[in-house]
């Protein structure tokens, strides 16, 4: 693999912006410094003052593969995920067959081997019935286990209060959970049906998949991580109500020691509002739902003050066909690894957030949280996962989106940054307009 030096660039890294280079040898960021000579036979790459961040990695997707290859698969899903700037994702384990043993995430890592584009961790499935697969589980072997606390597809509605508790007594991993009360949100759900009827839309999603129904949920994990000293990652908060669950500061204190309890929140809650459903209906839907503006600032604020911890997407593919149904068969989820990463950079330039507090949300904490080995950061000695972004506006058009689903909910809007390259492992995997090269993502190793 001959070496790639790139000049010029402004590197983004543990919370500096410094004017520099950045020599990449054998998959790994071999130099960084300043005024850097080319070997021979070196490629150059004049990054002209752009950003180079360390490659965004996802701790939220869901691949569809095995058994929803339809609507995506790792091959497809992980192209569109360098195309946008992520370089290492996690996978959910809500597939068909669901993640619920040793067996069935071996499985995913072998059909994951040649074919993703991206780096790639597949998390272990909690079920009312599998806790002794739980208890087994080699830690290095997944980057968590995913308990849905809320309603879900298949075996994986965790409901058993007893299985429940020692699932968080038991985990050797972090847990990572989906918090929605489900019998809350039946109740809604059955009520709304019998006041509206056929005309029931999208625009109640927010109210039926409510707040109360997320911060009930969501206290029950903290309580139940306090109770057992659970490391514990609470995803896609849609609610300024649940923020006051959260410890305010770094991840990582000052000592050395982390958060017991962390959060995420996801893109989308922070792009979208209420009042889109009115625009985009089904397109919007997800669980937990996009809810207020209120709640988008708070978030928003959440992220500045440290109360949230990282930033993901929940990608989650349906065909647009799908989407077209009523609303109440119409599934949740949205495609949006291609346009993550530009849409949070929109916030940097709406002043709401800066640039190195999106590289520390987006890559530094989930490498940190989940133990990722040699990845996440701008560091010599790293794996060489890399992305050139600059300041060149384009709008998100159909023809452009590369995941299985053909749609974006971003379709027509303006974004004023733009991936310029994508590196993995060393290797150019986005050129700005095409993917190109081999897939090369590695199975993520884990320091536990």
């Amino acid at each position: 693999m001959p070496s790639t030096l790139i000049v010029n660039a402004r590197l983004v890294n543990e919370g500096q912006v410094l004017e520099g280079d950045l020599r990449m040898e054998q998959g790994r960021i071999a130099r960084i410094g300043s005024g850097l000579s080319a070997r021979d036979g070196e490629q150059v790459v004049d990054a002209a003052g752009r950003w180079l961040l360390p490659g965004m990695i996802d701790d939220q997707v869901h691949f569809r593969e095995p058994g929803l290859t339809h609507k995506g698969d790792i091959a497809t899903e992980s192209a569109a995920a360098v195309a946008g700037g992520l370089t290492t994702f996690m996978d959910m384990p809500n597939t068909n067959p669901p993640t619920l043993n040793a067996e069935a995430l071996q499985a995913k890592y072998d059909a994951a081997a040649g074919r993703a584009r991206a780096n790639y961790g597949f998390y272990m499935g909690a079920s009312n019935d599998n806790l002794e697969h739980i208890q087994k589980l080699d830690p290095k072997t997944a980057p968590g286990i995913k308990v849905f606390m809320g309603a879900s597809t298949g075996n994986m509605l965790v409901d058993n209060p007893e299985t429940l508790d020692a699932i968080f007594r038991d985990a050797p991993t972090p847990i990572i959970t989906h918090c929605e009360d489900t019998p809350m949100i039946d109740a809604l759900m059955k009520a709304y049906v019998e006041k509206y009827g056929d005309s029931l839309s999208a625009e109640q999603h927010p109210d039926i998949r409510s707040r109360e129904a997320c911060l009930k949920s969501s206290q029950l994990a903290v309580s139940l991580a306090k109770k057992h000293g659970t490391r514990l990652h609470v995803l896609h908060i849609s609610t300024a109500d649940e923020l006051a669950l959260f410890e305010r500061g770094p991840m990582i204190r000052a000592d050395g020691s982390r958060k017991q309890i962390t959060a995420e929140t996801c893109i989308h809650f922070l792009r979208f509002d209420r009042a889109d459903y009115a625009r985009l209906g089904n397109l919007i839907k997800c669980n937990p739902a996009i809810k207020d503006a209120s709640d988008r600032e708070a978030l928003t604020a959440a992220l500045v003050e440290d109360v949230i911890d990282v930033l993901a997407t929940d990608h989650a593919p349906h065909t647009w066909d799908e989407k077209q149904k009523p609303y109440p068969q119409a599934p949740s989820g949205l495609p949006l690894v291609q346009y993550a990463l530009v849409a949070a950079l929109e916030l940097v330039h709406e002043g709401k957030l800066d640039i190195t507090r999106v590289v520390q949300k987006f890559a530094h904490a989930p490498a940190q949280l989940f133990d990722v080995s040699q990845r996440g950061f701008l560091r010599e000695g790293y794996w060489a996962d890399l992305v050139l972004v600059e300041d060149n506006a384009f709008t998100v058009r159909r023809e452009n989106v590369l995941s299985k689903c053909g749609w974006s909910p971003f379709e027509g809007m303006t974004f004023r940054s733009r991936i310029a390259s994508t590196w993995v492992n060393g290797e150019l995997a986005w050129d700005g307009n095409r993917i190109v090269g081999e897939a090369n993502g590695q199975r993520l190793a884990f320091d536990r």
